[in-house]
């Protein structure tokens, strides 16, 4: 669900069903060509999708940090994630497709981004992940 479905008359009717919001993170440094540009948000949207679509009506999507300079790429992510978790979001995703950004220390729930190889997240894993965050998986006890 997109941030602008959201009307004011709903918002307090909805809260309580929409306790997770997704950041996308676009990376881009503002260097880039026109056509680089559009490939970044045609790659970002892909990792959108795999909450997006999956998740309709339980995530909210916010607007994307698009220009965020790789040194300052986590304050900036951080920055935001804590005013959402103000805002009564109990579990925030960042989403990016940029394999550029240093994102160790992001302070959200979950982190989606590419791997190594460059390749997306399979649907599967996310839907797996996801789960996860909202449903942990109990501790189990060791038997002595």
């Amino acid at each position: 669900m997109k941030f602008s479905d959201v009307q004011e008359d709903q918002w307090e009717e909805l809260r309580p069903y929409l306790d997770t919001c997704m950041l996308p993170v676009t990376g881009m440094s503002g260097e880039e060509q026109p056509y680089e540009a559009t490939a970044a948000l045609e790659r970002l949207r892909d990792v959108m999708d795999l909450i997006e679509m999956p998740f309709k009506g339980r995530v909210v999507t916010y607007p994307a940090l698009h220009y965020v300079g790789s040194h300052a790429a986590v304050d900036k992510i951080n920055d935001v994630c804590a005013s959402l978790r103000g805002a009564g979001f109990r579990y925030i995703i960042v989403a990016t497709a940029s394999g550029k950004l240093d994102l160790a220390g992001v302070q959200a729930d979950l982190l989606l981004r590419p791997d190594q190889t460059g390749e997306l997240p399979h649907a599967a894993d996310v839907k797996e992940r996801v789960s996860l965050m909202w449903n942990p998986k109990p501790a189990t006890a060791v038997s002595p």
